[in-house]
């Protein structure tokens, strides 16, 4: 009878263990490194983030990382905006290669073994968060849509607003 208890409590139990952070949510610890800097996520108190996760192979990602490379590119000098773009299982060779293949400019960060990824979800990728300046998720998108961006988009205007 204990072993089915504990079973039963166990199944319960691990949907709430494998869940995606939310809206509301605290931004999870972590550092992220690449061949020019390394960041940890509580250095980032106080500014908006937005952290993007992508794939190299993936055709929705491809959809969104320009926009994102245009994003950081008209936001770049905003010292309240850090934007982290972040390659689940990639290698920082890959990221370089990719980099280059692509012509995209803005900082991107591997995460070889999902380490950091983890943290936020389990599966499905591009996946966006955006944090605001008390360091809590204001807003997470899974997939690519124009709209879903634009909103996103919308949404860390106006966080940049109350920063001012």
């Amino acid at each position: 009878m204990k072993h089915l208890l504990l079973a039963l409590i166990l199944l319960v139990s691990f949907p709430a263990l494998c869940q995606d952070l939310a809206v509301g949510q605290p931004l999870p610890a972590f550092t992220v490194s690449n061949d020019q800097q390394t960041i940890k996520s509580l250095d980032l108190k106080g500014k908006v983030v937005l952290i993007n996760f992508f794939a190299t192979w993936c055709g929705p990602c491809m959809q969104e990382l320009p926009q994102m490379q245009q994003l950081w590119a008209t936001h770049k000098s905003n010292k309240n905006l850090v934007i982290l773009v972040i390659g689940r299982e990639h290698t920082q060779s890959e990221i370089t290669a990719f980099k280059a293949k692509k012509g995209f400019e803005l900082p991107m960060y591997p995460d070889e073994n999902r380490a950091v990824y983890s943290l936020f979800a389990t599966q499905y990728i591009p996946r966006n968060y955006l944090i605001d300046a008390k360091g809590n998720i204001a807003y997470v998108s899974v997939g690519f849509e124009q709209g879903e961006f634009n909103k996103m988009l919308s949404k860390v205007d106006e966080l940049l607003k109350q920063q001012r």
